[in-house]
């Protein structure tokens, strides 16, 4: 897996735990804030393309990996999707089900109707 998802250098593997592992977190958190001011969907993809480009700097800058690789930006940026998609998806639902009680219900990620 080193060289695909994580660069291929000493520390590589110990900055893409730390680093992605933290970033995954801020993702979830940005989703979830995002819902929780009613915002629409799409406003994730600029945010998280934001975040990657920052723990991408922090890779480079605490670890000296390749600031513009483009391979290594797309699987953090994949990561971070995820995981903002998650947190907005769950908020979401959260929302849905405690504002409408009356008229739908928290099934995972979602809502339905009751």
């Amino acid at each position: 897996m080193a060289g695909i998802l994580w660069a291929d250098s000493d520390y590589g593997l110990l900055a893409f735990i730390i680093l992605d592992c933290l970033g995954v977190a801020a993702a979830f958190s940005t989703g979830r804030a995002l819902a929780s001011g009613w915002s629409p969907q799409w406003r994730v993809v600029p945010a998280a393309a934001a975040l990657a480009a920052g723990v991408q700097f922090l890779h480079f800058a605490l670890f000296q990996e390749v600031l513009l690789s483009l391979h290594y930006y797309v699987v953090t940026l994949a990561l971070i999707l995820l995981a903002a998609w998650a947190g907005y998806a769950r908020m979401r639902s959260r929302q849905m089900a405690t504002q409408y009680s009356w008229a739908f219900e928290r099934v995972g990620f979602t809502w339905r109707a009751r």
